[in-house]
């Protein structure tokens, strides 16, 4: 990291910024729309019901647009920084592993990023419907079920990475006399 301009210290803001805002959404998101069921099953809590639920999703919709803005671009800044820092991944352990995490979580997050779409859609549109948001909800929940808590736990461990940057390999030593 010793080419370290200007502009690769704005890439790498801008991509701890967007990281930052994805993942406090990511799990804001989750600790709001859990609230929603009971803890067995995903039967609705009795204090909600159908007609007041456009309230809810009203409230949760700007997480929900949050995300899918700021996980494509915490993706383009992270391939943007990988790109024109043009660090030896060979060198850098700790960005080898964070690359694989985030290239393995990608695709399925970007599924998750599609049904979130069609809810915020519905959740726009001029005729909302409750018990389809709801059951888009479900489906989004039970479709990967453990695997939001799987990302969140591998987002973290990257945070922890970028902070310790373990495996990192130093040049080689010269040895005395030569």
């Amino acid at each position: 990291m010793k080419n370290n301009t200007i502009f690769l210290k704005v890439i790498q803001f801008l991509l701890f910024v967007s990281f930052i805002i994805w993942l406090g959404g990511y799990i804001s998101r989750h600790m709001v729309i859990y609230q929603l069921f009971e803890p067995e099953g995903l039967v609705l809590r009795p204090n909600y019901n159908l007609e007041n639920l456009n309230v809810v999703w009203n409230t949760i919709s700007p997480l929900l647009v949050s995300n899918l803005v700021s996980f494509p671009l915490f993706i383009l800044f992270y391939l943007s920084y990988l790109f024109f820092s043009k660090i030896n991944l060979k060198k850098e352990g700790w960005l080898f592993i964070s690359t694989i995490v985030i290239l393995i979580t990608a695709p399925f997050e970007i599924y998750l990023l599609i049904k979130d779409y069609e809810i915020v859609r519905l959740i726009y549109s001029s005729v909302s419907n409750s018990e389809k948001i709801l059951n888009l909800i479900r489906e989004r929940i039970n479709i990967l079920s453990s695997f939001s808590l799987i990302e969140i736990f591998s987002y973290l461990a990257i945070v922890f990475l970028t902070i310790l940057k373990p495996l990192s390999k130093t040049d080689e030593i010269k040895r005395e006399g030569t």
